[in-house]
């Protein structure tokens, strides 16, 4: 008796998942714009002697909120020595962005310091899911197993509506600082999709038309959730060879396997074999978005790429913040024998995969900062006092070794444990109490002001940290790239 009535049930729910499908359209437009030769292709960074780059984490209105804090803080932070009023915030030359964290980075591309003065009010203490089809019903989940519950247009009119207000990567693309990247995931390739010029290059394909609404809304994607965002490949609109790194990377058996990944999706683009780009979240293959510097650095055929030389040469301060609001595992099954249960072992299995990729990405991106700048060094050091004054305009003050970089995590964790477990049990949607909004922004504050690895910065400029009171001392890990020994005889 119970079998024929399971049996209709199944056929029904079968047609359901077969009918049930959202689909996205692509946004974007071709182009003849070449290739550029190397994967960077935004003005040069102005080449003063301090470079600061932060990478906001995925994590909807928590993560937004919690980056938004450390933007504030730079913003409290003057600048010593500059001459006139300026703070730290005035100086990020890079900022990355993934899902929620690519909200705060795009608007503050778009309005850098004048950021600060709305977009709390403007997005944070918004209701960003009311757009958006979130009950959970048969038919959701019927459209969540055909490719996703929401397509990407009633985000992308929430966020033109309230945020962006219809802006293009155009306007972006006019700033020497900051320079912004927001990452999503390529789907078929299983690599992070940064947009930039010489992606968009690869599609034959134009960024600075590009709404900001839809990168952001791709970077967001999260599968079953959203139906992946598409952009459309042109290879017969433009002609211009591979750049050099990219066959290079593709070709050699000593290339890491990230750039042999992110050389061979690109390929893709430009030989036809792939029409259709399937983005989604940028957490699913690097929540940090670290993957973009990286690839960046390993792509260069010079020293001191992606600087140019004369920035190389006067730069003697790299600092850069990774903003981390990863949600830890929850749960008591670890006290028991039973469990998890279904929900909380996909959760576990989800959070452990990600963790997995962040944690790669960050040790890469680590251990290629490091290198970097030992190679600078190095270079630095074997320049001729001609070299110098040509590169930097005067030998006053010279000393190739005088480079210093510094990188550090902010996170829920390096509070104590009250604060921490509090911060930590806000959910990652993109609604969240007014109350839980401002939490986070205190809290993005109070732990750049705190965080060892920038209280060290601050001094190597002889500038004051700000008394942040903690019940319990940080730690967070920092790394403080050190400087290593040279041959004498060099110039200095």
């Amino acid at each position: 008796m119970r079998s024929r009535h399971i049996v209709p049930i199944v056929l029904s729910c079968a047609v359901l998942l077969g009918c049930a499908h959202v689909q996205n359209l692509p946004a974007n437009i071709p182009t003849a714009t070449p290739f550029l030769d190397a994967p960077e292709s935004r003005a040069e960074l102005p080449d003063d002697d301090v470079m600061i780059g932060l990478a906001f984490s995925g994590g909807g209105t928590r993560a937004a909120a919690f980056s938004f804090g450390v933007l504030k803080e730079l913003a409290r932070t003057e600048m010593p020595s500059s001459g006139r009023s300026r703070t730290l915030l005035d100086r990020v030359d890079i900022v990355t962005g993934v899902s929620g964290g690519s909200v705060t980075a795009a608007y503050f591309g778009l309005r850098r310091r004048a950021a600060l003065d709305d977009f709390r009010e403007r997005f944070l203490v918004q209701d960003a899911e009311a757009a958006l089809n979130t009950s959970v019903s048969f038919g959701n989940i019927a459209k969540a197993f055909g490719g996703g519950v929401n397509g990407d247009e009633p985000f992308r009119r929430w966020l033109d509506a309230h945020l962006f207000d219809g802006a293009t990567f155009g306007a972006l693309l006019t700033h020497r600082r900051p320079q912004v990247v927001i990452n999503a995931s390529d789907l078929f390739n299983r690599t992070p999709f940064v947009f930039t010029p010489s992606t968009f290059a690869a599609l034959c394909s134009d960024l600075a038309s590009y709404p900001l609404s839809s990168a952001v809304a791709a970077s967001a994607a999260v599968p079953l959730a959203f139906a992946p965002v598409v952009l459309e490949t042109f290879p017969d609109k433009c002609d211009a060879p591979l750049p050099a790194w990219m066959k290079r990377a593709r070709d050699d058996p000593e290339a890491s396997p990230m750039m042999k990944a992110v050389a061979r999706g690109m390929t893709r683009y430009r030989d036809g074999s792939m029409r259709y780009v399937k983005l989604v979240d940028g957490g699913v293959v690097d929540n940090f978005g670290l993957s973009s510097f990286t690839v960046a650095r390993e792509a260069s055929n010079t020293p001191y790429g992606p600087l140019t030389a004369a920035h190389a040469a006067r730069i003697r301060r790299i600092l850069f913040i990774v903003v981390d609001s990863e949600q830890v595992t929850e749960g008591t099954w670890a006290q028991t024998l039973d469990g998890p249960t279904g929900v909380e072992l996909i959760a576990a299995s989800t959070n452990a995969a990600l963790a997995s990729s962040v944690w790669s990405s960050y040790s890469a991106f680590q251990l290629s900062l490091q290198q970097w700048r030992s190679q600078l060094v190095r270079w630095r050091c074997g320049l001729s006092i001609g070299e110098v004054q040509r590169l930097r305009g005067t030998t006053a003050g010279w000393n190739c070794r005088d480079l210093d970089g510094f990188i550090g995590r902010v996170a829920f964790d390096q509070f104590d444990s009250g604060r921490s477990a509090s911060l930590n049990a806000i959910p990652t949607r993109f609604r969240l109490p007014v109350d839980q909004v401002d939490a986070l922004i205190a809290a993005g504050s109070d732990a750049l002001a705190q965080h060892p690895a920038f209280r060290d910065f601050l001094r190597s400029l002889r500038a004051t940290p700000r008394t942040v009171a903690a019940a319990e001392p940080p730690v967070t890990a920092r790394t403080v790239v050190p400087a290593e020994p040279v041959a004498t005889g060099e110039a200095r």
